[in-house]
């Protein structure tokens, strides 16, 4: 039996960090054990061919809360993020270009190429956005009440969200209270006529989940576009890779008295009489822990990691029923060059290829029915424009994510269907960066499959599961358990499968760590 500690969290991933820093900090004895022989889970940097490295998982950090930097002190463990700018550069299929800059009048500029109208209305649309997103942040960092029995904090804290809430005034308050749960092809033309604009914005809300713009609910999605800037904040690349973010957090992590382990396999979790005590890795050593943290998705933890008597029959089916297939495939190039756009000079940090609201929605029509999309759309990011130091001199990196690539295919496998995939994005891209495929000297193709595979991710869904209306909040995991504490105690998750979702964003960690410390405190008490 291995010295015992007092908290073993499983997965090293940012959130695990993030979790065993703040446990750590407080004085309790921190374990990680991590799968893969590096730390950072899908905060990964992976080189592809000598001198490339690509990010295997996260490319942009812009939603890493900025209390979890200033509390662990990352800049100071070299954490340092790069900003660039337009924000996106999105193309149509007559080979029209709209930028989306920093600068909102610049942006607007832009937009009035296409609709003087829609660039009035974008001014108006920008700051509905803000409004929402400011009054929905505190709640980033809060852990979701207990309906049933609220506490004086809670309702106190619910009661000044209200009144911030009547503050934007009747009329907003009530396109705020129905603009989420509407499908974007019903609220975007509301506001815009510009089929181009609209389906930028649109990518935005779709990016890793199940839905097309025709998909109820699907407008809640743009709120993670808008909430970096209430902080000021906006998308940027990390210098040297998202894997220099995961050092950050090891060193803080490290720095606080946590221990780190790689290769270190979960099997199974321990429990004894209804409650976890530990962890046994699939080396069959057992590390004893008075508490046990997962990071893991929630089916990977409950459905696999439990022995099913541990959970009554009700808990686990909703558990199973939870909605975790992924969509999205990422095709990672390495380039001898990058071709200058077609008729548009050179190519921007971000290139986006998604022209219309219905080219969207028939791409997501061909994965409703288990296929791969003939036309997908391309958000493409080009780090090494923003970090040469990610390839070779004078070459660069591309990261591409790609929808609509079902994890269930209908007919055949991904084994048969990756490549035949990857050649319809590349093509799409030649037709983008004339020359790119000419320049491309390796890539590397995730499918839903691979991304379940190297990252432990139940359906390969990169944020442990659909970030919709009926699966957040209160409602993640799975009703009646949104307060990271699971139906074993001493058992928690603080992973993305937990309030507030996925995204690079440190919070689920952050929200779990205090929970853990509160229930420590109770019974040292």
């Amino acid at each position: 039996m291995a010295d015992r500690f007092d908290i073993a969290i499983i997965g090293g991933g940012h959130n695990g960090l993030v979790a065993a820093s703040y446990l750590a900090r407080a004085g309790r004895r921190v374990v990680v054990l991590e799968r893969r022989s590096s730390l950072g889970g899908a905060a990964a940097v992976e080189e592809i061919a000598p001198g490339f490295r690509v990010p295997a998982g996260a490319t942009f950090a812009g939603l890493l809360r900025p209390e979890i930097v200033r509390d662990l002190g990352l800049a100071g463990h070299g954490f340092e993020v790069l900003p660039f700018d337009p924000l996106v550069t999105s193309v149509d299929e007559d080979g029209r270009v709209l930028r989306m800059w920093r600068d909102l009048g610049k942006t607007q500029q832009e937009i009035a190429k296409f609709s003087p109208k829609d660039a009035e209305s974008y001014g108006r649309f920008h700051a509905f956005m803000l409004q929402i997103a400011r009054l929905v942040d505190p709640l980033m960092l809060r852990t979701p009440p207990n309906v049933k029995d609220l506490t004086r904090g809670e309702q106190v804290f619910l009661l000044r969200l209200a009144l911030r809430a009547r503050r934007l005034g009747k009329q907003t308050m009530g396109q705020a209270v129905r603009f989420p749960q509407m499908a974007l092809r019903a609220s975007l033309p509301e506001w815009f006529e510009s089929e181009l604009l609209m389906a930028t914005l649109a990518v935005d809300a779709l990016i890793g989940r199940s839905a097309g713009p025709f998909s109820p609910g699907t407008s809640f999605g743009l709120l993670q576009r808008y909430l970096p800037e209430v902080h000021g904040n906006s998308w940027t690349f990390v210098r040297g890779g998202m894997a220099s973010l995961t050092d950050a957090l090891a060193r803080a992590a490290q720095g606080a008295g946590a221990t780190l382990r790689t290769d270190a396999s979960v099997a199974r979790i321990v429990t004894e009489d209804g409650r976890a005590t530990g962890v046994q890795l699939e080396s069959g050593e057992t590390i004893s822990a008075r508490v046990v943290a997962s990071s893991a998705d929630p089916k990977r933890t409950f459905l696999g990691l439990l022995d099913h008597s541990e959970l009554d029959l009700e808990f686990r089916n909703r558990v199973l029923h939870t909605r975790t297939e992924g969509g999205l495939a990422k095709i990672n190039l390495a380039l001898s060059s990058i071709p200058d756009m077609k008729n548009d000079g050179p190519a921007p940090p971000r290139l986006r290829f998604g022209p219309t609201l219905e080219y969207l929605e028939r791409a997501y029509d061909d994965a409703k029915y288990g296929r791969s999309s003939a036309n997908p759309y391309l958000d493409v990011a080009i780090p090494s424009l923003a970090d040469p130091s990610l390839a070779p001199s004078g070459q660069h990196v591309m990261s591409v994510l790609a929808q609509f690539a079902p994890y269930r295919l209908r007919r055949g496998s991904w084994k048969d269907e990756r490549e035949k995939f990857a050649e319809r994005v590349v093509g799409r891209l030649e037709e983008l960066l004339p020359g790119i495929r000419k320049a491309t000297i390796a890539r590397q193709v995730l499918t839903p499959v691979d991304l379940e595979e190297k990252f432990s991710l139940s359906g390969g869904h990169i944020y442990h599961g659909e970030m919709s209306l009926d699966q957040q909040f209160i409602l993640r995991p799975i009703p009646g358990w949104a307060r990271y504490r699971t139906p074993i105690a001493g058992l928690y998750l603080c992973g993305s499968g937990t309030h507030p979702g996925g995204g690079i964003t440190g919070a689920p960690g952050y929200n779990a760590a205090r929970e853990i410390l509160k229930d420590w405190t109770r019974r040292a008490g």
